[in-house]
Order: C-alpha cells, then sequence, then structure tokens
C-alpha cells in the first residue's frame, strides 16, 4: 500500500518514474517475434550495470525493470537485484524461466527482488517460441514455498492462441497471476509472425476481462485489457505516450531509448538530463496502435489517473458482488 500510494503522488511531479535496463542481450532461446536479442556481444560488467542504476535511481525513478535477452544468464544478477533494492527501487525481472536454480530462487530472496514474470507463450513448443509450460513447470515447482511473488505471462498470435488458454486456465487454476497479451510489431512496424484472426484474439482478451470481473488473478489492469480491445478493433484511445518522460529504456551498452521499439535517441544514459525527460512529455507519432504495454499501462494512468482508477474500482465492486451473490446462492 506505501508503493501504492507513492506512485501515485509520482503521477503529479515530472520525475521518471519507471525503467527498464537490459542487463544482456545473449539469450538462450530464439524466438520468431522478438526483437530484443543478440547473442554476439558480451555482457555489460557489474560495474557498469551499478553505475547505470544509480543514474536511474538520481534521475528520479522508483521502479526498475530487468529484462534481457535473458537476464539470467548475466553471471552478477542476483547481485544485480541486490543492488537495485539497496538504492530503494522497486525491482522486477523477467524470465522464460529455463535457467531457474534453486540457489538463484534463494538467491533473488536474500536480495529482496518484488516480482518475477516468467514468460510462457504455450503449453508445448513450437518452432516460433519453445516458451513452454511443458518445459519450465519444473523450475515454477522450485517456487513453491519461496516468498517470491510471480506471474506467468505470455504473447498472444496466430501459433499460440489455442494453447495460451490452456496456459491461462493452468495458471488462474492454480491461483498463480497470468496473463497473455497481443504481440506488437518490430521497431520497423512489421510483425515477425502472422497475428492471427482478430475474432480468436478478442475471445482470449475477453476471456481475461471476464475472470477477472469474477475474481481470477489476471496479471493485468481492466484499463489494459480494454486498451487491447480496442487496439484490435481500430478504436481511438484519449492518451499521451510517456516513453522517455515518465518511462524510459536503457539498453546493455548503457544507451537511453525512448522504448524498445523507439530506439531513440541512443545517447549515453550517463548524459541524459531530467530537462531531456521532460523535454518528451508529448504525443507520439508512433502511439496509435502501439504495443508496448509496460509504457501504455503507466501512460494510461498518468494521463487520466482518476478516470483509470474508477474504471479499476468499478470492475472490482462488480467481482465483490458477483462472489456475495454466489455466496447467497450457496447457502440458500
Amino acid at each position: 500500500m506505501g508503493f501504492r500510494l507513492k506512485r501515485l503522488k509520482r503521477t503529479y511531479d515530472r520525475k521518471p518514474i519507471a525503467a527498464h535496463l537490459y542487463v544482456t542481450d545473449r539469450c538462450n532461446l530464439d524466438c520468431f517475434y522478438c526483437t530484443e536479442f543478440d547473442n554476439s556481444v558480451p555482457h555489460p560488467s557489474l560495474e557498469n550495470l551499478r553505475q547505470w542504476i544509480r543514474k536511474i535511481h538520481e534521475l528520479g525513478c522508483i521502479r526498475l525493470g530487468i529484462q534481457g535477452g535473458e537476464p539470467l544468464l548475466h553471471p552478477d544478477i542476483v547481485e544485480i537485484v541486490r543492488y537495485s533494492k539497496s538504492l530503494g527501487l522497486r525491482t522486477s525481472l523477467s524470465t522464460n524461466g529455463f535457467k531457474l536454480t534453486s540457489e538463484l530462487v534463494a538467491g533473488f530472496e536474500s536480495a529482496g527482488l518484488d516480482s518475477l514474470q516468467i514468460s510462457v507463450d504455450r503449453m508445448t513448443p513450437i518452432p516460433s517460441t519453445r516458451k513452454s509450460l511443458k518445459t519450465i513447470i519444473p523450475k515454477l515447482e522450485l517456487l513453491n514455498g519461496s516468498k517470491l511473488r510471480y506471474n506467468i505471462t505470455g504473447v498472444l498470435f496466430n501459433e499460440t492462441i489455442q494453447e495460451a488458454q490452456d496456459v491461462l486456465d493452468y495458471g488462474l487454476s492454480n491461483g498463480i497471476p497470468t496473463h497473455v497479451r497481443v504481440v506488437h510489431a518490430g521497431p520497423t512496424g512489421a510483425f515477425a509472425v502472422d497475428t492471427g484472426e482478430k475474432e480468436a484474439l478478442e475471445a482470449v482478451i475477453d476471456f481475461q476481462a471476464q475472470a477477472k470481473q469474477q475474481g481470477a488473478k489476471v496479471h493485468s489492469s481492466h484499463n489494459l485489457l480494454a486498451y487491447e480491445k480496442a487496439l484490435l478493433n481500430g478504436e481511438a484511445v484519449d492518451w499521451t505516450c510517456l516513453a522517455g518522460y515518465k518511462y524510459f529504456f536503457v539498453t546493455a551498452k548503457g544507451k537511453f531509448w525512448l522504448c524498445s521499439m523507439q530506439r531513440q535517441p541512443n545517447i549515453d544514459i550517463m548524459e541524459v538530463t531530467p530537462e531531456l525527460l521532460q523535454s518528451y512529455f508529448y504525443e507520439k507519432d508512433c502511439q496509435d496502435g502501439c504495443g508496448v504495454y509496460c509504457v501504455v499501462s503507466e501512460s494510461l494512468f498518468n494521463h487520466h489517473p482518476g478516470q483509470f482508477l474508477l474504471r479499476e474500482v468499478r470492475a472490482n465492486l462488480k467481482t465483490q458482488m458477483a462472489r456475495l451473490s454466489a455466496q447467497r446462492t450457496l447457502t440458500g
């Protein structure tokens, strides 16, 4: 609750709230839709990463998302988390889970990692994505009894639609916060995979919205689910992209990007000033149809915080009413 209040207060200032830091470009998988890995380059040093994290903190961020590539490939990943937490940053980490071990779980617990996001697209692997639940169930079992908060997330496109539903069913039935989101285009605006039929994609989004309203642990806000549906239907959404201002990305080479798709201005993070960040507070030409959901979510909240919260409160009230109705039926 304390962090949520802090985040709400920070909505009204001119400092950034969150950053994503790529701690490596290297990855052990090769998902067709991914544009964020390069196995030809070495990991950045722990010294450089600490320097960049300090800079992110000094600029005003209160949240840090540790990304890759595959972050677990970095030999100092636990120390990276520990250092981030020592600065007071709320720290999350995204992984495909393949390299997760009991030692890493214990290390992350000790370091104070706030949340672990595990990417799973299907029940079984296929050439376009090997991020399958069947493969990593033993890794999820390492988290049983752990203090770590974790969630399952997937990418929704033609080849994952049917089994993405199975992933949702598995996660939600086991009380694991889970969501799948519609694939987005790469930096060139082209899709690396067949996105699938709109009706099928929409059905999975509708399922998540309804399941969340019924109390299931769908790891997405009602606002973002509504945004995805509007995206599929080509509907306009009133928002201002805050990439580069309230939310920015730092590459494994220490370069500052607006986001993972807008890889500019590509300058050294150590040269970034508050004034530069504030200069990116404007509607972007690329924001229509944007699928960089972390940035979209933060932007939706900051653009109309009252409207954002009201949608969540209304939906949560419907959830509570549905639960009460079900209890009355059972005790009828």
